[in-house]
Protein backbone atom coordinates (compact mmCIF):
# COMPACT_ATOMS: atom_id res chain seq x y z
CA UNK A 1 0.00 0.00 0.00
CA UNK A 2 1.38 3.12 -0.92
CA UNK A 3 0.91 5.93 1.87
CA UNK A 4 1.92 9.76 1.51
CA UNK A 5 2.60 11.64 4.24
CA UNK A 6 2.01 15.44 4.74
CA UNK A 7 2.87 17.90 7.12
CA UNK A 8 2.79 21.63 6.99
CA UNK A 9 5.79 24.11 7.96
CA UNK A 10 4.71 24.33 11.12
CA UNK A 11 7.23 21.67 12.16
CA UNK A 12 9.89 23.18 10.85
CA UNK A 13 11.16 20.31 8.22
CA UNK A 14 13.54 21.68 6.11
CA UNK A 15 12.14 21.42 2.28
CA UNK A 16 15.47 20.19 1.08
CA UNK A 17 14.56 17.46 3.93
CA UNK A 18 11.04 16.91 3.84
CA UNK A 19 12.45 15.62 -0.38
CA UNK A 20 14.78 13.28 1.20
CA UNK A 21 12.38 11.78 3.42
CA UNK A 22 9.62 11.99 0.79
CA UNK A 23 7.36 14.16 2.98
CA UNK A 24 5.47 16.60 1.54
CA UNK A 25 5.17 20.29 2.85
CA UNK A 26 2.40 22.18 3.31
CA UNK A 27 3.10 25.75 3.42
CA UNK A 28 1.59 28.28 6.11
CA UNK A 29 0.47 31.53 5.09
CA UNK A 30 1.23 34.65 6.86
CA UNK A 31 -0.14 37.96 6.28
CA UNK A 32 2.21 40.95 6.09
CA UNK A 33 0.45 44.43 6.28
CA UNK A 34 -2.14 42.64 4.60
CA UNK A 35 -0.70 40.92 1.84
CA UNK A 36 -0.02 37.26 2.23
CA UNK A 37 2.96 35.00 1.78
CA UNK A 38 3.63 31.23 2.26
CA UNK A 39 6.46 30.26 4.72
CA UNK A 40 9.33 28.28 2.07
CA UNK A 41 7.64 29.43 -1.41
CA UNK A 42 7.87 33.43 -1.11
CA UNK A 43 8.62 33.62 2.48
CA UNK A 44 12.20 32.90 4.10
CA UNK A 45 13.42 32.89 8.04
CA UNK A 46 15.16 35.95 7.78
CA UNK A 47 12.43 37.46 5.33
CA UNK A 48 10.15 36.75 8.11
CA UNK A 49 12.55 38.53 10.99
CA UNK A 50 13.54 41.66 8.81
CA UNK A 51 9.51 41.93 8.39
CA UNK A 52 8.95 42.36 11.97
CA UNK A 53 11.85 44.14 13.07
CA UNK A 54 10.67 46.70 10.75
CA UNK A 55 7.28 47.21 12.72
CA UNK A 56 5.06 45.34 9.74
CA UNK A 57 1.88 43.76 11.20
CA UNK A 58 2.30 40.37 10.84
CA UNK A 59 -0.16 37.40 11.18
CA UNK A 60 -1.03 33.74 11.05
CA UNK A 61 -3.60 31.83 8.97
CA UNK A 62 -4.43 28.42 8.17
CA UNK A 63 -3.89 27.19 4.48
CA UNK A 64 -6.84 27.13 2.40
CA UNK A 65 -9.17 24.18 2.13
CA UNK A 66 -8.40 24.39 -1.75
CA UNK A 67 -4.92 24.58 -1.21
CA UNK A 68 -5.27 21.49 1.20
CA UNK A 69 -7.50 19.56 -1.20
CA UNK A 70 -5.56 20.31 -4.10
CA UNK A 71 -2.63 18.91 -2.32
CA UNK A 72 -4.52 15.61 -1.49
CA UNK A 73 -5.47 15.77 -5.05
CA UNK A 74 -2.03 15.72 -6.45
CA UNK A 75 -1.05 13.08 -3.94
CA UNK A 76 -3.91 10.42 -4.39
CA UNK A 77 -3.31 10.17 -8.36
CA UNK A 78 -0.18 7.50 -7.44
CA UNK A 79 -0.66 6.88 -3.64
CA UNK A 80 -3.58 4.72 -1.78
CA UNK A 81 -4.43 7.03 1.02
CA UNK A 82 -2.27 9.92 2.83
CA UNK A 83 -1.79 10.75 6.07
CA UNK A 84 -1.99 14.47 7.11
CA UNK A 85 -0.07 15.61 10.50
CA UNK A 86 -1.63 19.48 10.86
CA UNK A 87 0.17 21.55 14.03
CA UNK A 88 -2.19 21.03 16.72
CA UNK A 89 -5.64 22.07 17.07
CA UNK A 90 -5.41 23.84 20.12
CA UNK A 91 -3.67 26.54 18.27
CA UNK A 92 -5.04 26.95 14.82
CA UNK A 93 -8.18 25.69 13.05
CA UNK A 94 -6.33 24.30 10.37
CA UNK A 95 -6.59 20.71 11.93
CA UNK A 96 -10.61 20.77 12.46
CA UNK A 97 -10.54 22.10 9.19
CA UNK A 98 -8.29 19.31 7.42
CA UNK A 99 -10.59 16.89 9.58
CA UNK A 100 -13.58 18.14 7.98
CA UNK A 101 -12.13 17.89 4.37
CA UNK A 102 -10.81 14.39 4.98
CA UNK A 103 -14.38 13.33 5.47
CA UNK A 104 -15.24 13.67 1.72
CA UNK A 105 -12.63 11.32 0.70
CA UNK A 106 -14.09 8.13 1.81
CA UNK A 107 -11.33 7.11 4.17
CA UNK A 108 -8.36 7.48 2.18
CA UNK A 109 -6.95 10.72 3.72
CA UNK A 110 -6.46 10.50 7.64
CA UNK A 111 -5.88 13.27 9.30
CA UNK A 112 -3.78 13.21 12.51
CA UNK A 113 -4.27 15.64 15.66
CA UNK A 114 -0.91 15.34 17.36
CA UNK A 115 -1.34 18.18 19.38
CA UNK A 116 2.36 19.59 18.41
CA UNK A 117 3.80 22.14 17.19
CA UNK A 118 7.54 22.61 16.12
CA UNK A 119 10.01 20.07 17.02
CA UNK A 120 7.58 18.04 18.61
CA UNK A 121 5.53 18.02 15.21
CA UNK A 122 8.64 17.35 13.44
CA UNK A 123 9.21 14.13 15.46
CA UNK A 124 5.37 13.46 15.18
CA UNK A 125 6.49 13.18 11.49
CA UNK A 126 9.21 11.49 11.56
CA UNK A 127 7.36 8.53 13.94
CA UNK A 128 5.10 7.96 11.15
CA UNK A 129 7.53 7.22 8.35
CA UNK A 130 8.92 4.57 11.08
CA UNK A 131 4.85 2.99 11.54
CA UNK A 132 4.27 3.52 7.50
CA UNK A 133 7.79 1.27 6.97
CA UNK A 134 6.18 -1.25 9.57
CA UNK A 135 3.32 -2.03 7.36
CA UNK A 136 0.82 -0.41 9.59
CA UNK A 137 -1.78 1.02 7.57
CA UNK A 138 -2.96 4.95 7.46
CA UNK A 139 -5.86 4.14 9.88
CA UNK A 140 -3.60 2.42 12.56
CA UNK A 141 -0.65 5.43 11.43
CA UNK A 142 -3.30 7.98 12.65
CA UNK A 143 -4.53 6.26 16.00
CA UNK A 144 -0.93 5.35 17.25
CA UNK A 145 -0.15 9.07 16.48
CA UNK A 146 -3.09 10.60 18.61
CA UNK A 147 -2.56 7.87 21.07
CA UNK A 148 1.29 8.96 21.71
CA UNK A 149 0.21 12.53 21.03
CA UNK A 150 0.91 13.81 24.79
CA UNK A 151 4.46 12.46 25.07
CA UNK A 152 6.41 15.24 23.90
CA UNK A 153 6.76 18.72 25.79
CA UNK A 154 8.20 22.19 24.85
CA UNK A 155 9.40 25.30 27.30
CA UNK A 156 10.04 28.21 25.53
CA UNK A 157 11.30 31.63 26.33
CA UNK A 158 11.41 34.90 23.89
CA UNK A 159 13.72 37.99 24.77
CA UNK A 160 11.59 40.38 24.30
CA UNK A 161 7.87 40.84 25.40
CA UNK A 162 7.41 43.38 22.51
CA UNK A 163 5.29 40.43 20.35
CA UNK A 164 3.53 38.86 23.06
CA UNK A 165 2.13 42.44 23.68
CA UNK A 166 1.70 43.00 20.05
CA UNK A 167 -0.23 40.26 19.74
CA UNK A 168 -2.24 40.58 22.59
CA UNK A 169 -0.86 38.08 25.18
CA UNK A 170 0.11 40.23 27.99
CA UNK A 171 -1.20 43.45 28.66
CA UNK A 172 0.97 46.76 27.68
CA UNK A 173 1.07 47.62 31.37
CA UNK A 174 2.30 43.91 31.79
CA UNK A 175 4.71 44.41 29.02
CA UNK A 176 6.59 47.73 30.34
CA UNK A 177 7.09 46.74 33.85
CA UNK A 178 8.12 43.46 32.72
CA UNK A 179 10.67 45.05 30.66
CA UNK A 180 12.10 47.36 33.07
CA UNK A 181 12.41 44.57 35.39
CA UNK A 182 14.10 42.40 32.85
CA UNK A 183 11.15 39.60 33.38
CA UNK A 184 10.89 36.80 31.11
CA UNK A 185 7.80 34.29 31.08
CA UNK A 186 8.75 30.41 30.60
CA UNK A 187 5.81 29.09 27.84
CA UNK A 188 4.95 25.74 28.01
CA UNK A 189 3.39 23.94 25.20
CA UNK A 190 2.04 20.77 26.37
CA UNK A 191 -1.36 19.24 25.18
CA UNK A 192 -1.60 21.24 22.66
CA UNK A 193 -1.47 25.06 23.94
CA UNK A 194 0.74 27.78 24.98
CA UNK A 195 0.81 27.82 28.55
CA UNK A 196 2.50 30.26 31.12
CA UNK A 197 4.44 27.72 33.30
CA UNK A 198 7.18 30.67 35.05
CA UNK A 199 7.84 34.14 35.16
CA UNK A 200 11.78 34.59 36.15
CA UNK A 201 14.42 37.77 35.32
CA UNK A 202 16.73 37.20 32.94
CA UNK A 203 17.60 35.09 30.29
CA UNK A 204 20.02 32.69 32.21
CA UNK A 205 17.48 31.87 34.90
CA UNK A 206 14.86 31.07 32.41
CA UNK A 207 17.43 28.46 30.84
CA UNK A 208 17.81 26.94 34.49
CA UNK A 209 14.55 27.65 35.00
CA UNK A 210 13.72 25.88 31.46
CA UNK A 211 16.41 23.13 32.12
CA UNK A 212 14.78 21.87 35.54
CA UNK A 213 11.47 21.58 34.34
CA UNK A 214 12.90 19.44 31.63
CA UNK A 215 14.97 17.24 34.12
CA UNK A 216 11.84 16.76 36.17
CA UNK A 217 9.97 15.58 32.64
CA UNK A 218 12.54 13.11 32.16
CA UNK A 219 12.77 12.02 35.51
CA UNK A 220 8.95 11.95 36.15
CA UNK A 221 6.65 11.05 33.41
CA UNK A 222 9.12 10.19 30.86
CA UNK A 223 11.13 7.96 33.38
CA UNK A 224 12.26 4.97 32.35
CA UNK A 225 11.01 6.18 28.58
CA UNK A 226 13.27 6.45 25.11
CA UNK A 227 12.98 9.66 24.37
CA UNK A 228 14.79 12.65 21.78
CA UNK A 229 16.33 16.03 24.03
CA UNK A 230 15.59 18.82 21.58
CA UNK A 231 16.81 22.84 21.32
CA UNK A 232 15.00 25.12 19.50
CA UNK A 233 15.40 28.77 18.85
CA UNK A 234 14.20 31.89 16.75
CA UNK A 235 15.94 34.41 14.78
CA UNK A 236 19.85 34.37 14.03
CA UNK A 237 21.81 31.21 13.55
CA UNK A 238 24.21 32.19 16.39
CA UNK A 239 21.60 32.34 18.85
CA UNK A 240 20.84 28.77 17.90
CA UNK A 241 24.81 27.66 18.43
CA UNK A 242 25.04 29.38 21.77
CA UNK A 243 22.17 27.40 22.47
CA UNK A 244 22.67 24.42 21.63
CA UNK A 245 26.06 24.59 22.82
CA UNK A 246 25.25 25.11 26.17
CA UNK A 247 22.62 22.40 25.63
CA UNK A 248 25.35 20.00 25.16
CA UNK A 249 26.87 20.97 28.32
CA UNK A 250 24.09 19.84 30.28
CA UNK A 251 23.49 16.73 28.61
CA UNK A 252 27.36 15.69 27.91
CA UNK A 253 27.25 12.90 25.00
CA UNK A 254 23.95 12.63 24.03
CA UNK A 255 22.33 13.54 20.86
CA UNK A 256 20.04 16.62 21.09
CA UNK A 257 18.07 17.60 17.99
CA UNK A 258 18.01 21.32 17.04
CA UNK A 259 15.93 23.26 14.87
CA UNK A 260 14.39 26.95 14.96
CA UNK A 261 11.20 27.63 15.97
CA UNK A 262 8.38 27.66 13.70
CA UNK A 263 7.83 31.17 12.80
CA UNK A 264 4.15 30.97 13.68
CA UNK A 265 5.44 30.71 17.42
CA UNK A 266 7.87 33.22 16.64
CA UNK A 267 5.30 35.52 15.42
CA UNK A 268 4.73 35.74 18.95
CA UNK A 269 7.72 35.82 20.04
CA UNK A 270 10.06 37.65 17.91
CA UNK A 271 13.71 36.68 17.78
CA UNK A 272 16.05 35.77 20.38
CA UNK A 273 13.27 33.11 21.97
CA UNK A 274 15.16 29.97 23.00
CA UNK A 275 13.28 26.69 24.04
CA UNK A 276 13.88 23.12 25.07
CA UNK A 277 12.09 19.74 25.39
CA UNK A 278 11.75 16.11 24.61
CA UNK A 279 9.09 13.41 23.17
CA UNK A 280 9.36 9.83 22.94
CA UNK A 281 9.71 8.29 19.36
CA UNK A 282 9.11 4.87 17.56
CA UNK A 283 12.11 3.13 17.41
Amino acid sequence: MRIALVTDTNSGIPADEARQLNIELLPMPFFIDGKVYYEGVDLSAPEFYEAQASGCNITTSQPSPGDVTALWDRLLQDHDAVVHIPMSSGLSNSCATAQMLAMEYGGRVQVADVRRISMTQRQAALDALRLIERGLDPVQVRVRLEETALRSSIYVTPDTLVYLKKGGRITPAAAAIGSVLNIKPVLQIQGGKIDAFAKVRGMRQAATCMLNALHDDLNGRFAGKKVKIMAAYSGSDEVGERWLAWMHEQFPGQEICAAPLSLSIACHTGPGAIGLGCSEYEE
